[in-house]
């Protein structure tokens, strides 16, 4: 049996324990990293309602690469995914991120291998995850409908959010 329902129930599961992690932060916006993030982070804004905004990640040979963004300085920014795998997406959005001035950096994941945990955890100030597997397994492996979607589907979904 799997952890996960789908994406969003990994979001809905994740929203909590984020909650409790974020009880006292002021100032607070998700960066769901586009595209399988949006619906964990969907999950997510069933228990706490936060602005949530897309994550561009393109992908290139040497890995993932995410641009900084604008309007971040000095706020409590949690990027959210749908686990991590290789970890590329996490550091690259760590860097990106950083360069923007943010005043408290989070990772929200419903999966985290224990052993990317150490390197995360330098990058970020807090990670939050509710698997941490030993050993490296595709991320599909914890959801029963590992319901990946588009750029385009994602974007969507943000806008319907936005409305």
């Amino acid at each position: 049996m799997s952890d996960f329902a789908n994406l969003a129930d990994g979001g809905r599961r994740l929203g909590p324990e984020l909650a409790l992690a974020l009880s006292d932060e002021p100032d607070v916006i998700l960066l769901a990293a586009i595209p399988n993030g949006v619906p964990v982070c969907l999950g997510i804004q069933e228990t706490l309602a936060l602005p949530v905004v897309g994550l561009p990640v393109h992908r290139s040979d040497d890995g993932a690469v995410v641009d900084a963004m604008p309007g971040l300085e000095g706020r409590t920014v949690v990027v959210v995914d749908d686990g991590v795998e290789t970890g590329s997406v996490a550091r690259a959005a760590a860097a990106a991120l950083r360069a923007s001035r943010v005043r408290r950096l989070v990772l929200a994941v419903p999966v985290c291998p224990h052993d990317a945990l150490t390197d995360l955890h330098r990058r970020y100030d807090l990670v939050v995850a509710l698997v941490k597997p030993m050993g490296h397994r595709s991320l599909s492996w914890h959801y029963d409908d590992f319901d990946v979607i588009d750029e385009g589907q994602a974007r969507r979904l943000l806008g319907e959010t936005a409305s």
